[in-house]
């Protein structure tokens, strides 16, 4: 949220539906910053109160992501339909893509920037895909390339309410890569003690929570870059 927010200035501070939004006027557009929270369940409720409450002319799923094919950490990753998938073995549902004008705009504007092989399907699941093996199964199983927890839920209530959706993310973990530890226990309540535990177990892993630490700050430097230039081209 600090790289979305980095981007746009100045920012209004609004609370709609009961939610705590962040307002950018640019010129004649006016660009509303909610975070959602990380999961499908949390995604899904913040776009159906946001989207009940106010029409907009393009909803985009931003943040981080995990590449399904093989790139570089900060590669912007484009993402024009997202199917939901409950895991490697089973076959994900029928993606969801939801077209509009807006939506044809970010994409000209993205295609001066990013390669034409960045740019297809994502694919969402309820869970951190944590091993190289895991996310290769997801990838042959999906073609996908990237993956995230949000973006199929986000894409449901967008087409629910008829507005144009795009997914606009920066790889953070690589295809080839292991996390360094299970980061499912830490979106359970009862998990962070057994989290905090398996660090202090293997201490090792450390050092890759820092490598972690350093790429998340890559991909958050690359959101505030892509962002910047689109609001400044999209002002004139």
């Amino acid at each position: 949220m600090r790289a979305i927010r980095s981007a746009f200035h100045p920012l209004l501070e609004r609370t709609v539906g009961g939610m705590h939004v962040f307002v950018h006027v640019g010129g004649e557009r006016e660009y509303w910053l909610v975070q959602t929270g990380v999961g499908q369940e949390n995604a899904r409720q913040c776009a159906a109160r946001l989207l009940d409450s106010q029409s907009f002319s393009l909803s985009i799923s931003t943040g981080f992501a995990c590449a399904l094919v093989t790139v570089d950490v900060g590669v912007l990753l484009v993402g024009h339909e997202v199917a939901y998938s409950p895991g490697p073995g089973m076959a994900p549902l029928p993606p969801i893509a939801v077209p509009g004008e807006e939506r044809d705009r970010i994409v000209t504007c993205i295609q001066a920037m990013v390669s034409s092989e960045y740019m297809g399907r994502f694919v969402s699941t309820d869970h951190v895909i944590g091993s190289a093996q895991e996310k290769r199964a997801f990838a042959d199983k999906t073609q996908a390339i990237g993956l995230d927890m949000e973006s199929a839920a986000l894409a449901a209530e967008a087409n629910r309410t008829h507005t144009p959706f795009i997914i606009v993310r920066t790889v953070s973990d690589l295809l080839d890569e292991d996390l360094p530890l299970d980061f499912n226990l830490f979106l359970r309540p009862t998990g962070w003690l057994k989290g905090i535990g398996s660090i202090l177990v293997a201490p090792s892993c450390l050092l890759e929570l820092v490598r972690l630490r350093r790429q998340s700050v890559i991909a958050a430097e690359a959101l505030t870059v892509f962002f910047r230039q689109y609001a400044a081209a999209m002002a004139h």
